[in-house]
């Protein structure tokens, strides 16, 4: 068995206490040292050198099943947003859906037939809600971009798609969703711009629900921060509550599958170190292949007091495509 399974291993049969400081001395141990800017080489991969697949790799057919036992009342819980004019974009990218004519083709035959098309312009991975595939960010090691195990960007980016690392690899999502409402926690209705939620406040908010979490689930986090959305988009844009990185590696220990929040990006914004941007998403998409699920619509769920639940989502067969929007569901 390879040292970090060992390591994992380890951490998951400590209480939550003394578990969070085991952690914090290895977060120390593990630092970003000379090696690489974030730290030790992750390569490769504990499912093979050739894996493109990352934590996709936990969804087995034994966790698909036990899933399926979490469906009780067949309630469905949409946790996707609207793609529509006016949501909020990072930077420059951009969405725009036209009806080019109508209708767009006819009429035709007897039948005096008439249709509608549509076309979408937009970087469609990365806006509304979105799946970040491992395609998605790298590091600079030197003069070279390195991804999910090892993969060189040299070797697999170009102009019309990924070679490696295409969001096509991720397959389907069905699992065990957890919802950890750190907001519900807080006795808040959204937490505040810059808020680090940290190991203490998701440990607090399972002991609360009275659940654990298991490798391969989809860990979701509700700041309350979705709630700005199309109603302040600059409030929303500006900033967020999330997890700094002693919640990420945290998370990680415990092998999930996707980590999801109501939030653009999941981690905390403005950065814990101002001189490291977004460095949860380096350690969940490089190094470990976790996927993350941004801009989800949590309050539905958060509303009705449901923390645990059948998860499903099946990101679109975008080939060599970096992300994937689409509608996440949980069923009760």
């Amino acid at each position: 068995m390879k040292l970090a399974s060992r390591r994992r291993t380890w951490l998951r049969r400590l209480s939550p206490a003394i578990a969070v400081a085991a952690l914090t001395a290895l977060a120390t141990a593990e630092a970003p040292n000379d090696e690489t800017p974030i730290g030790p080489k992750w390569w490769p991969s504990e499912y093979g050198a050739d894996d493109q697949r990352g934590a996709a790799n936990r969804i087995t057919p034994k966790k698909v099943l036990e899933a399926k036992q979490l469906i009780r009342n067949g309630k469905v819980f949409s946790l996707g947003r609207l793609y529509e004019h006016g949501m909020p974009n990072p930077g420059k990218r951009h969405f725009s859906l036209t009806i080019p004519g109508s209708p767009t083709q006819g009429p035709t035959g007897k039948n005096r037939l008439v249709s509608h098309d549509e076309l979408v312009s937009g970087e469609i991975g990365q806006v509304g809600t979105q799946f970040d595939g491992l395609g998605h960010v790298g590091v600079r090691i030197g003069d070279e971009d390195v991804f999910y195990n090892g993969f060189k960007r040299t070797e697999f980016a170009t102009a019309y798609g990924l070679t490696k690392l295409g969001v096509e690899n991720a397959g389907v999502f069905f699992t065990r969703g957890v919802l950890l409402d750190v907001a519900r926690l807080r006795e808040v209705e959204r937490l505040p711009e810059g808020y680090v939620v940290s190991v203490s406040d998701l440990v607090a908010c399972l002991e609360a629900a009275k659940l654990t979490l298991g490798e391969g689930d989809v860990v979701l986090i509700r700041t309350g921060h979705g709630q700005l959305w199309m109603k302040d988009n600059e409030a929303y844009a500006r900033g967020e509550p999330g997890i700094g990185m002693e919640a990420a590696r945290w998370l990680s220990q415990r092998q999930p599958a996707i980590i999801g929040a109501d939030t653009w990006a999941i981690e905390v914004v403005p950065h814990e170190d101002p001189d490291r941007p977004f460095p949860v998403h380096q350690w969940d998409l490089v190094r470990h292949g976790i996927y993350h699920l941004e801009n989800l619509d949590l309050e539905e769920l958060a509303a009705a007091k449901v923390h645990e639940f059948a998860f499903i989502y099946a990101p679109l067969r975008l080939k060599g495509a970096t992300g994937s929007p689409g509608n996440p569901i949980a069923v009760r």
